[in-house]
Formats: C-alpha cells, structure tokens, sequence
C-alpha cells in the first residue's frame, strides 16, 4: 500500500494504461509540457511523447470531435477537460456524435472515449467554472458517467473507463484532488456501474456522490453520538444509477434523503426519486428529502457561495427530522 494523492491516483491510471496499450492516448489543453492545470498528466510527455500526450488549441468542439474520430477508428483517447464546464462548447460532438454512433451505425463503430476532467462548485471560482454538469450529460443515450470521491475509486475507475468501449463521462471534483489514501501496489478495477456502501446502517439511507460524500460523513459522525444509525450510499455510478444497491437499503430503513451539489430542478436527485418511486414506493415511510444547490448561478462572493450548496447542519436536521420516532 502506497499513499497517493487522488491526481497522482489519475496519473497512474492514465500511465498503466498507456504503457499497456500503444491505442490509449491524452489530448486537452496545457497537458503536455505544463502537466495539466491539476497536474493529473505531469511529465507523462516525457515518457510518450508529444503525440500520445497531445496539447490542443483552446477548440473543446474541435479535439472532442477528433477524439471521437480517433475511437472510431480503434484508438483509445482520453479527452481532459481543462474545466468540465468548458464541454458545454462540446455538447453536440457528444451528444450526437459520442453517445449515437455506435446505435445510428447499426454497431459498425464503437466509440471507447473518456472524458474526464474538475468540475464541481470550487473556492470562489466564479459561474462559469463551478458548473455540475452531470444532469445536462445524463439525459444522453448511449453514454456512461461515473463520479469520482476518493483516490481509490478514481484510479479504479479511470482504468475501467479505459478499457470500456463506450463513451465514459469521468466527473472530478475541483476540490478533492488532495485528497490522500492508501492504494494497492497492485493493480485493480472498480466497476462503472456500481454503487459503494459507505457506511451500513438501519434508521435512513443517505444517497450521495463526490464531494457531498464527505458533507454526509461530517454529518453522520455527529449523527451516530445522537443515537442515529444512517446508512451512506456514494452513488459513483450516475448513468446507470445502481438502483439494485438503492433498493436494498430502502427495504432495510425505509427512509431516504438524497444530498448533491447538483442543482434541485432536473437534477440527479430528481431522477433518483423518480426510480426509487417507481421501483420501492411502498417501502417508504415518509416523503423522500432532496438536498440540492440553489437554481442559480454560482455566487463569487464567497458567502454567497457557501449559501448555495447543502453543509453538514443541513444534512443533521433533516435526519432529525425523518428520524424522530426511530430513535
């Protein structure tokens, strides 16, 4: 077991594969010689050189497209993001393109393309850098999206994105690149499509991904001195979403509260209720709680910032709330 930050976890990722596989390649902008702006690619040029870490004009429409002309033809490209935000000058290259042509070309291409990169509300970063994106991507077919939360899952699952042959969405948080862990010195893979069962417990499930992961952690420690016994689900998987896991634990607390950093209107949560509605409504005891950001744009004022997301105390009330008769 080595101790790795969760960028230097990405960059081994990226450097295990590439030294498996001549097809896998990095293009985005400043990741060659500057290394990436969270230094995810740092001197991978050197060991592959300028055309396997490939810098590009500032042109997201432009190398998104080419990436996906390159999955075409049997080439494994990983599109970085310099900020998830900037993809929306994408969105049709992936929409259309990315997430149809294996279907519209009756299975003659597939498309083994991962797009990965920082999103998430920051420190300050202003509007148009603290975008969550994961709901504009998910009403796409044919895509797959997973988000990131801990060095372990974000190696394990850039590998397995890899060597998918679809198109994998791999969303990274802006504020948890220093994260530290321990990771195998061997090599493994975790699965896209899966859920992780943070923490087991029978009085509630809290539903959770990236970032807000470590909000419902805060929470939940002060929780349990409370007497309260809350299940944590890290969803990791967004398309599919693991509804077989969600299921399992409503059946064991019957009561649910989803907390995101996407926005509430058309949001993951949304989609969360729905299918747990349509699949255990019955299991419920109470009303589902969505915890979301604000439908606005992101503050740069840092008070305003705060005010938009879902912290801890929020978290505690309303298990408090859901909870009163089970404690």
């Amino acid at each position: 077991m080595t101790k790795q930050f969760m960028f230097d976890a990405l960059r081994q990722a990226i450097d295990e594969e590439m030294e498996k596989d001549d097809s896998v390649f990095v293009l985005g902008e400043d990741i060659g010689h500057y290394g990436g702006s969270y230094k995810v690619t740092k001197d991978l040029h050197v060991k592959y050189g300028d055309l396997r870490i490939l810098d590009t004009p500032i042109a997201e429409n432009s190398f998104t497209g080419m990436a996906i002309g390159a999955a075409m033809t049997g080439l494994r490209p990983i599109v970085e993001g310099m900020n998830m935000s900037f993809l929306l000058l994408a969105f049709n290259q992936i929409s259309n393109n990315a997430g149809m042509l294996r279907y519209t070309s009756g299975g003659n291409f597939a498309i083994p393309l991962v797009i990965r990169g920082p999103g998430g509300v920051g420190r300050q970063l202003g509007a148009e850098h603290s975008q969550r994106l994961e709901a504009y991507f998910q009403a796409i077919p044919g895509l797959k999206i997973v988000a990131c939360s801990t060095p372990y899952n974000a190696k394990g699952l850039l590998k397995s994105a890899i060597r998918d042959n679809n198109p994998v969405i791999l969303f990274e948080h802006v504020l948890l690149y220093n994260l530290q862990e321990n990771l195998p010195d061997s090599e493994y893979f975790v699965p896209l499509d899966k859920a992780e069962i943070v923490r087991e417990g029978n009085h509630v499930t809290i539903i959770t991904y990236s970032r807000m992961r470590y909000h419902v952690i805060q929470a939940v420690d002060t929780l349990v001195k409370e007497g309260y016994d809350p299940e944590i689900i890290d969803l990791i998987s967004l398309k599919p979403l693991d509804i077989e896991t969600i299921v399992n634990s409503v059946v064991k607390t019957h009561n649910v509260i989803i907390v995101e950093e996407c926005m509430k209107t058309g949001g993951i949560g949304a989609e969360l209720i729905a299918q747990i509605n349509d699949t255990c409504f019955d299991q419920l005891d109470a009303p589902i709680i969505r915890l979301s950001s604000q439908d606005i744009p992101t503050p740069y004022n840092g008070n305003l910032e705060k005010a938009t997301v879902i912290h801890p105390y929020q978290i505690i009330d309303s298990v408090r709330r859901l909870c009163i008769l089970k404690v």
